[in-house]
């Protein structure tokens, strides 16, 4: 049985979606118990009536809470007593299969980093969140975890990445891109024109410049690049999203041909909803560090949260920290 330890104290909507979800998922996954990292006398009352599930839940009291107010590496060094430094705790012996946490990203940052440690050969774990491009999904690594990079970071994250999408998506072979503003090796900054060599020769298929415009063409399984472009690129991504959305209900609402015809496409359009919503595809997994951490988004609501702990859970069960060790140690070899 998988076992996973989730912050229910962390994110926007906590304790009340946080432990929602843990009961969706459970709902839903029958070999799978959960631990809730929080204050009992919250969570408590947000288990009545899961009675189905409650078997498969247990409560870790934690009496201090990381806020996005914290500094993340001093709070994980002194607040010892907060779901995320016990949550990395457990999962770094045994205890617990995978951490899940909607709240504060430094903090899973640096705890991952500090509680669980890194990858033997692995400079800097990264966050690769999957993310629609009209086919399916692809991985963007990094988001935010490593906003200045060294050009040997970036064929590390592509190396995870291919990984990554290898072992929970299923994906052979995975195309690697590396962000740009061109398609030729010659553009770009100092940091992307010196890390295209690095790319070309490291151990996996790797398709060249990815421009701004192609990102999401399906044209690379793993797009690689800074964490400071990728998060960019990634809030980019969920605003515009949102933004052509409402276009379009305005737009539906505004007359009465258009709500004849709106009511028509109506379950088209939730097909499109539902590919472009970063809800059903869970977080963000910290790759790079000696456990699954997943890394949920801070508006998360319960079904996000549900849909990270099965992430997590896929995670462990694909054995993905091995596969990035493996794969890891080939880049490695001289």
């Amino acid at each position: 049985m998988i076992h996973i330890y989730l912050d229910a104290m962390g994110g926007d909507n906590a304790p009340r979606c946080t432990v929602a979800g843990a009961i969706e998922i459970l709902r839903a996954d029958k070999d799978l118990k959960i631990t809730l990292g929080g204050v009992s006398k919250e969570i408590e009352p947000l288990l009545n009536g899961a009675d189905d599930v409650r078997g498969r839940i247990a409560i870790d009291e934690c009496t201090e809470i990381i806020t996005n107010h914290d500094a993340p590496v001093m709070a994980i060094r002194q607040k010892k007593d907060a779901a995320q430094v016990k949550g990395m705790l457990m999962v770094k012996n045994g205890e617990a299969d995978g951490f899940v946490s909607a709240g504060s990203t430094g903090a899973t940052l640096a705890g991952g980093m500090f509680r669980l440690g890194r990858i033997d050969g692995v400079e800097r774990p990264a966050l690769a969140p999957l993310l629609p491009n009209g086919k399916d999904f692809f991985c963007l690594i990094d988001c935010g975890a490593n906003v200045d990079c060294l050009p040997q970071y970036l064929p590390q994250f592509g190396v995870m990445g291919a990984a990554y999408i290898h072992c929970v998506r299923g994906i052979e072979n995975p195309r690697v891109g590396l962000v740009n503003i061109g398609a030729e090796s010659e553009k770009g900054n100092a940091l992307v024109k010196a890390a295209y060599p690095l790319m070309e020769q490291a151990p996996f298929n790797f398709v060249g410049n990815v421009e701004g415009r192609d990102i999401t063409g399906d044209v690379a399984d793993v797009v690689v690049c800074d964490g400071f472009s990728g998060n960019l690129i990634l809030k980019f991504m969920e605003g515009v999203a949102g933004t052509l959305l409402g276009i379009i209900k305005k737009e539906m609402m505004a007359d009465t041909r258009g709500k004849i015809g709106g009511l028509i496409a109506k379950p088209a359009f939730r097909r499109v909803k539902k590919t472009m919503d970063y809800t059903e595809v869970g977080g963000a997994p910290l790759l790079g560090v000696k456990g699954v951490v997943v890394k949920a988004h801070g508006s998360s609501n319960a079904h996000a949260i549900a849909c990270a702990i099965r992430q997590a859970a896929l995670m462990k069960r694909k054995g993905l920290v091995d596969e990035i060790e493996k794969e890891i140690s080939k880049q490695l070899q001289p």
